[in-house]
């Protein structure tokens, strides 16, 4: 009886184990190529690396490297890969050392500062099909997206995308809309908040006109310290986008980022007109996520080339009380202002819950030159909704006295008066038989009534009411109209 025994080599030829990894390849030039590089280790420590393309030309060839670095940064190719097979989209190579020689194995290669670029062809290498992070450089699904607002072009905004890498650095991503083909935009990242302005921190890709895009892979600052994409969303930082290297006073787009972004938490408040009816608004508070705020003001009416003044001051509009934060001025072209509020003047901390919860109110000015005449103002914090009308109840004993209660006066006999122009006061009266005059002269009767801003002057029951016009003067008087014992100074203040 004989044997036959069939002998193969098939059980010594380095077999795959099991392990593997798998890196996406995004689309490029043609969004509908796009796909995945496997790295598949062998039990002789090699490499399998297989590239699999979906939506690839049949029939043609596609050059394939990886090359060192970030795709956002670009570097020398590390290694030749076999060409992809474009009516397979498909394309294997066993790896064993790197172009220049250097032995390389699977954890190395799954932890290289490495990307892989897919061209469109041997002759077109300039054209990349498909490209994608990889080794200790791919993208987690941990990313953090903040607005980028339009600024002189209402056309151009969109976002910043920060993206985690497996190594903890970053990828920043801009995506605008609106941008011109064949303009490169500058694009850095600041410190502090745009309504503070502040140095250029991190340099950013220029965005590209034709695409409105830019990648920058980030992992130190422009003075060498690094930075992490945790420290980065907690960055004091913003972004500015500039029209172009040779205008880059012009800002396209630009957001807060990091602890400065802007919540959805926000608080409006009126600003009501003083001086010019024309003029009035309304002031935004905006909480950031430091829980700071962002103080936002908007005029209508305001005249281009004047720049009004702001403040917060301390009480009511009513009460009136010394600034307490001085804001940014308006600007009149636009009738707007932003401020970034995390301080009193004294130095006192205060937060966005603190804000709205402030005894305040705010002033806006005509301008520096004239800060003694009022355009607009509100009550704000904890005095939102108070009227901004003083008012005084006036009662009477006999024909002696009137009697002032309210407007700080508790039971004041015919006391003096201090009002100021722009503000509006009511005398709430209930004296029958001593008709209450406001008066150019402190004599009785009807003549030399002061009726500018006053209504229903001379009532010895009901509402009087009296707006202080900027031209009234600095002494004024009331007094009944029977009985001159019943009299008091008014004096007018800016």
């Amino acid at each position: 009886m004989s044997f036959f025994i069939s002998c193969s080599d098939d059980n010594t030829l380095p077999q795959l184990t099991g392990e593997s990894k798998q890196f996406n390849l995004f689309a490029k030039s043609n969004p509908a190529i796009s796909g995945t590089v496997t790295f598949s280790k062998k039990n002789d420590n090699t490499t399998l690396i297989t590239v699999q393309l979906t939506g690839a030309n049949s029939g043609g060839n596609h050059p394939a490297h990886i090359h060192s670095g970030t795709a956002a940064e670009s570097g020398a190719i590390l290694l030749d890969l076999t060409s992809v097979n474009g009516s397979t989209g498909k394309s294997e190579t066993t790896v064993t050392a790197l172009k220049n020689g250097s032995p390389i194995t699977y954890d190395q290669l799954i932890n290289l500062d490495g990307y892989i670029n897919i061209h469109l062809s041997g002759t077109d290498l300039a054209t990349l099909i498909a490209q994608g992070d990889i080794g200790v450089n791919e993208l987690t699904n941990t990313s953090k997206t903040y607005n980028l607002s339009a600024v002189s072009n209402n056309a151009i905004s969109g976002t910043a995308k920060f993206t985690k890498r497996v190594n903890g650095k970053a990828l920043v991503s801009i995506a605008l809309a609106g941008t011109t083909t064949g303009v490169s935009s500058i694009a850095h990242i600041h410190l502090n908040t745009i309504a503070q302005t502040g140095g250029v921190v991190v340099d950013l890709t220029a965005v590209t006109g034709s695409t409105g895009k830019s990648e920058t892979s980030v992992n130190k600052l422009n003075t060498g310290v690094s930075i992490t994409y945790d420290e980065l969303l907690n960055f004091n930082g913003y972004i500015n986008v500039h029209e172009s290297a040779t205008a880059l006073s012009t800002l396209i787009a630009q957001g807060d980022i990091g602890k400065n972004e802007l919540t959805s938490t926000s608080k409006t408040y009126a600003l009501n007109s003083v001086s010019n009816n024309a003029i009035s608004g309304t002031a935004k508070f905006t909480k950031r996520v430091s829980g700071e705020t962002l103080v936002s003001v908007s005029l209508t009416g305001t005249t281009a080339g004047v720049s009004s003044p702001a403040h917060i001051h301390v009480n009511t509009v009513a009460q009136g009380g010394v600034i307490a934060i001085d804001l940014t001025s308006i600007i009149g072209a636009t009738g707007k202002s932003e401020t970034s509020v995390n301080k009193l003047n004294n130095g006192t901390t205060i937060t966005y819950d603190e804000l709205l919860n402030f005894n305040g109110y705010i002033n806006v000015h005509q301008s520096a030159s004239n800060l003694t005449t009022i355009i607009a103002q509100g009550n704000v914090g904890a005095n939102a909704g108070s009227s901004n009308i003083v008012n005084y109840d006036i009662t009477n004993i006999g024909s002696s006295s009137y009697v002032f209660n309210g407007g700080g006066l508790t039971n004041g006999n015919n006391p003096g008066l201090t009002l100021q122009r722009g503000k509006t006061y009511s005398f709430t009266v209930n004296a029958p038989g001593h008709p209450f005059l406001i008066k150019t002269v402190q004599t009785t009767g009807t003549t030399n009534a002061f009726n500018t801003g006053v209504t229903n002057n001379g009532a010895s029951s009901g509402v009087i009411s009296f707006t202080v016009p900027t031209n009234a003067p600095n002494t004024l008087y009331y007094i009944c109209e029977f009985h001159s014992s019943m009299t008091g100074t008014i004096t007018i203040t800016n």
